[in-house]
């Protein structure tokens, strides 16, 4: 039974993802009928104030990090990523990685991965992290099996959340595994949010033109991007750029770790998202603006690169946008 939880908070904290976790265990809503957790905000020094990432808000941890042993669930949320070049605090490490040893959950939000990593409970285990540190958490721990796209990953006894508001999604499923649904929906009712949220973080991630040092393809990469709507071979964007087509290929790869099909595809992909967000044009229509030439194409190539359909996506993120049907 999940009844205690308790939050292991270093300097720096981010206030969003500690709020998140005192949202969904904190609160006492015994009086909803939903059971009541023992709460507690743990420190290396109780009474002592930590800095936040907000100016001018500091949070005084009440209990020692003694309790992280006796709890059910140990919770973990963000600090800056500038501080995990930082050696952590070898107690706070070490308070974690006891907690885990004696049987209790752990769960991360957002940054609050590495925290887990350097507990040594990343090892041998699929999690996530912010969309945006991914490649740095897979980096420092490469034992792990880092999942970009997904908003948590349950590991049974980890639970690790992607940026910031993944961290609910986590938590909810967190109460929906341990307690049950009904539990869960209340939660979210009371939170204002969904019980559920469908698709990953892919949706959220920008994918911008990637940098490119070869004056040659720098050239080219800015004109494709500024010619979507045209079709491009691979040979003739390599007499563009004064190149055999083996070479340009070779070099296209090394510069942008992708080959120009791929490239060009997410680039398309990006560029169809700006028009799901700004317009209302149709899909057919964005489909040849963004030169995919079918909205079935655009249909197949947003879905697997972004992780939800065309119109999902401008349900979500158009600002109220006419939403046509993803079978017309």
């Amino acid at each position: 039974m999940l009844s205690k939880v308790a939050v292991v908070i270093t300097d720096r904290l981010a206030m969003f993802e500690f709020g998140v976790v005192c949202e969904v265990f904190g609160l006492d809503r015994t009086a909803d009928g939903l059971p009541g957790f023992d709460f507690k905000v743990c420190g290396v020094e109780p009474g002592k104030p930590l800095r936040s990432t907000t100016p001018g808000v500091t949070v005084t941890p009440e209990y020692d990090l003694g309790e992280l042993v006796k709890a059910d669930l140990v919770a973990i949320p963000a600090f800056p990523t500038s501080a995990m070049g930082e050696r952590l605090d070898p107690r706070i490490v070490g308070a974690v990685r006891t907690a885990a040893d004696a049987g209790a959950i752990v769960l991360t939000v957002c940054s609050g991965a590495f925290l887990a990593g350097a507990a040594g409970l990343l090892d041998g285990r699929k999690c996530t992290t912010h969309w945006r540190y991914v490649d740095q958490l897979a980096e420092q721990f490469p034992a792990a099996t880092v999942d970009p796209d997904v908003l948590f990953v349950d590991e049974g006894k980890l639970i690790t959340s992607a940026g910031t508001a993944a961290g609910i999604d986590a938590c909810l499923h967190l109460v929906r595994r341990e307690i049950g649904s009904t539990a869960a929906n209340a939660i979210a009712r009371r939170m204002v949010v969904p019980p559920q949220r469908d698709g990953g973080q892919r949706q959220f991630i920008e994918r911008p033109v990637p940098e490119c040092t070869s004056d040659s393809l720098s050239t080219t990469l800015q004109w494709m991007s500024q010619n979507l709507e045209r079709a491009h071979t691979v040979d003739e964007l390599a007499t563009r750029s004064t190149m055999s087509t083996r070479t340009f290929a070779r070099r296209f790869a090394a510069e942008t770790g992708t080959t120009p099909v791929k490239w060009l595809t997410n680039q398309r992909v990006l560029y169809a998202k700006h028009l799901l967000e700004d317009t209302d044009d149709s899909l057919e229509q964005i489909a040849s603006q963004a030169g995919f030439g079918s909205g079935a194409l655009l249909r197949h190539h947003f879905q697997r690169i972004v992780g939800i359909a065309p119109t999902e996506y401008r349900r979500r993120f158009g600002g109220g946008l006419a939403v046509e049907s993803d079978s017309a």
